[in-house]
């Protein structure tokens, strides 16, 4: 690509060019006349400041509070190389045979963001996960240029949300405000670095909010903005007009793809959802305990919806409650349909499902049921759901193999891998010559249908094997294939 100055001066050089062209056919046309002279070129006026005795509306001072809490993100990874020559690449003899000289093993890749500084005393900053993630190093600039190193706290994938902290003074941090009251409409500016440009400032309005579905992260919030929001700003500052920190930018479609520009369709993470998982990041050591309700759930068609009493086809049927949950502690029960959690309308299991990793562990949650076609009210607290398991405590003939729950965002991507999957569990490890190893079980295996019957999760998995079957045969996807596996 040529520097930035090259392609000003072409795009200038080009625009000059038309306008001279236009220019000419007019000389050829007319007859010459002399250029006026510099004393009859009026001068420009100045700019005015108010109309009709008022002010004229400028984002200015609000930005000049909050940019110096704007920052740009630069992450380090150190890959190694693959040699050309394959396998044998690596043979110093070989080479030396063939004269071929010693080449690098390794590069650094380098990665921009943005980032946003909302702790000013302990230097916290939040940015996304994507923009830290397998990073060697991460370095912030800050808005008068100090470079300095940060510490990484931790992060979330599921939510793409991250914490690091800068060692330095002289911070200054944007306040934050209530992203549950922000509406449809509302003026807001996006900050950050895009293209590595520096700080850059676009505005726009609050396009909706509560948007889901969005393949880039997997529990979702999202604010939707038409401010512009270009590779480089995620991790940069979405603030209302009081200059208040209302989101975190994150993500931008675009149907070519992300280096193609802006559309209008901008995505930012809910400050207070980022709030919330930088405060359990605080607390947890860089980890993030969700609590679940422990069910089964699956949408409803209308047939079921009319014969359970609804109207709308609308809410998420529980067809299983796992023991020892807290929904078996709340009485809820398979049959019974959740219509909204504190408040908040659930219309299918995806909308149960991402309120639930919204959600820490103790969470009190008011569900509203609809039960045999009549209403209830139950109160849940949540409990922290299982993330790993020994496969011999499933079933002996799964001994060797460590299971683990799939994050949202490999949940997100088998979704796009296999249509109609709802979930799955993974190898994690086989032990080798193991029982789960011989009948062919390998680590990042996907388990995604078992004949002990269905499941969405590591805990149905588990609940699914309260009947053993007498032959298991367990589906799997490796890569991008599928298979099915005797487990003898």
């Amino acid at each position: 690509m040529r520097p930035l100055p090259t392609l000003i001066a072409l795009t200038a050089a080009a625009a000059f060019g038309g306008f001279a062209a236009t220019g000419l056919n007019e000389l050829f046309q007319q007859p010459a006349q002399a250029a006026p002279s510099a004393a009859a070129v009026p001068m420009a006026a100045a700019l005015p400041t108010t109309v009709d005795g008022q002010a004229l509306p400028s984002l200015a001072p609000m930005l000049k509070r909050v940019t110096p809490a704007v920052v740009s993100v630069y992450s380090r990874q150190t890959v190694r190389v693959a040699s050309p020559l394959g396998p044998f690449g690596d043979d110093p003899v070989f080479r030396r045979i063939l004269g071929i000289p010693d080449m690098p093993r390794e590069r650094v890749e380098r990665a921009l963001g943005s980032g946003v500084i909302v702790d000013a005393t302990r230097g916290y900053v939040l940015t996304n996960h994507h923009v830290v993630e397998n990073a060697d190093g991460v370095s912030v600039t800050l808005s008068d240029g100090r470079q300095v190193e940060a510490e990484f706290i931790g992060s979330d994938p599921d939510t793409d949300v991250a914490l690091i902290r800068i060692p330095t003074q002289g911070l200054t941090a944007v306040p934050m405000a209530n992203s549950d009251q922000l509406q449809v409409g509302d003026f807001v500016v996006a900050m950050g670095n895009p293209y590595g440009l520096g700080q850059t400032v676009t505005s726009g309005i609050v396009s909706a909010v509560g948007r889901s579905g969005i393949p880039v992260a997997g529990y979702q919030n999202f604010i939707q903005t038409d401010a512009s929001i270009n590779p480089g700003n995620s991790g940069g500052a979405l603030v209302d007009l009081q200059g208040r920190l209302v989101g975190i930018n994150t993500a931008s479609f675009n149907p070519r793809g992300s280096m193609a520009g802006n559309i209008g369709l901008g995505f930012a993470i809910p400050i207070n959802m980022a709030r919330g998982i930088m405060d359990q990041l605080i607390a947890n050591d860089g980890v993030v305990r969700r609590g679940t309700l422990g069910v089964e759930s699956q949408d409803l068609d209308e047939r079921t919806a009319r014969a359970l009493g609804l109207d709308l086809p609308r809410g998420a049927l529980v067809t299983r409650v796992y023991p020892g949950s807290a929904a078996a502690t709340a009485g809820l029960q398979p049959g019974d349909v959740v219509l909204s959690a504190n408040g908040q309308r659930i219309d299918n299991r995806a909308a149960l499902h991402n309120f639930e990793g919204l959600q820490p562990v103790g969470t009190r949650v008011a569900l509203d049921v609809r039960r045999d076609g009549k209403p209830l009210q139950l109160s849940v607290a949540l409990k922290e759901g299982v993330r790993n398991a020994e496969g011999a405590t499933i079933d002996p003939r799964l001994s060797g193999a460590t299971l683990k729950e799939l994050d949202e965002s490999a949940r997100q991507q088998l979704r796009g891998l296999l249509r109609g999957a709802q979930g799955g569990v993974q190898v994690d490890n086989v032990v080798r010559d193991s029982r789960a190893w011989n009948n062919g079980l390998r680590p990042g295996d996907i388990i995604v249908g078992s004949s002990s019957g269905e499941f969405g999760d590591l805990p149905g998995f588990r609940a699914s094997f309260e009947r053993k079957p007498a032959q298991l045969v367990v589906q799997i996807l490796r890569g991008r294939g599928t298979g099915r596996l005797l487990m003898q």
